[in-house]
């Protein structure tokens, strides 16, 4: 049976708009999906990001979280006919505060796959408000418990099969220590890829009309060089059938090209197809 990736809807946050695209629309509130990911058709369900812990968490960083009882962990993997307990690896892109929320409510024996960097970055301060501590505290007790937390070191080793068909990469992107987590479907290479891409349409495919038509414009919330997020959006891009942020809908990719947008699978219908860029206009 080939790998297939299925939307988990963990709810929505209200933010402020320059967060999501650096520099477009300062002061206006957004509204935006949180999702996660259930990647089915291996020897065992694996998790991508967990969500965040509560509504009331996310006022800590002036955000307004909307879950509810439907976007609990729980209830979206029931969707699937998934429980806690089936879940082998629980992987995370990075561990901000609405990625890594939900871990302690899977059993010690389901281990938690991060980049060990990703665990130094989130105790440096850099970007602690994004940490919080509950999150980083359980992680510290899955690593003093036998095969709870298993560390890649992926900017020395290159990408690390995690099972047949499921590998992780350093991102290189957003935080210093995010991955991609990369799933070979029936229709070509899915990439995982957390928040090195928040908004489709403002990051990558309006900019395709402004001068500059080959620069994705980089998110308001990063912790590398304007550089190396644009390096790391053009490799998804080039590498990629499909990409899958937590913030956005997947997207189907050709030639570098947004070309369609998924709903709630991957592989899965089209539900929005996006016109071919006119490379050579009149």
């Amino acid at each position: 049976m080939a790998l297939e990736i299925k939307i988990l809807d963990y709810g929505d946050i209200e933010l402020e708009s320059s967060f999501l695209v650096l520099g477009r629309d300062c002061g206006r509130t957004r509204r935006v999906l949180t999702l996660g990911f259930l990647i089915l058709g291996g020897k065992y369900p694996v998790v991508v990001d967990t969500g965040y812990r509560s509504n009331q968490i996310m006022e800590t960083l002036g955000m307004r979280g909307l879950q509810y009882h439907e976007h609990m962990i729980e209830n979206q993997l029931a969707r699937h006919g998934v429980r806690m307990g089936d879940v082998r690896f629980v992987c995370h892109t990075h561990l901000h505060i609405d990625h890594a929320g939900k871990d302690d409510l899977f059993p010690m024996n389901t281990t938690v796959v991060l980049n060990r960097k990703e665990l130094e970055y989130s105790v440096s301060g850099l970007m602690h408000p994004q940490y919080p501590a509950p999150d980083i505290k359980h992680l510290i007790d899955r690593l003093h418990t036998k095969s709870a937390l298993r560390f890649l070191d992926l900017e020395i080793t290159g990408p690390i099969e995690l099972m047949p068909g499921v590998y992780c990469d350093a991102a290189n992107a957003h935080t210093e220590g995010s991955m991609n987590i990369i799933v070979e479907t029936a229709d070509g290479i899915a990439t995982i890829c957390g928040d090195v891409i928040y908004d489709f349409n403002d990051q990558i495919v309006m900019p395709f009309h402004e001068i500059h038509d080959w620069e994705p414009r980089t998110t308001g919330n990063h912790g590398t060089s304007k550089r190396a997020e644009k390096a790391a959006i053009k490799k998804l891009l080039s590498n990629s059938r499909y990409l899958l942020p937590v913030h956005d809908r997947p997207a189907k990719i050709e030639g570098g090209n947004v070309v369609g947008r998924l709903h709630d699978q991957v592989p899965g219908p089209i539900v929005q197809s996006l016109p071919e860029r006119n490379w050579f206009p009149a």
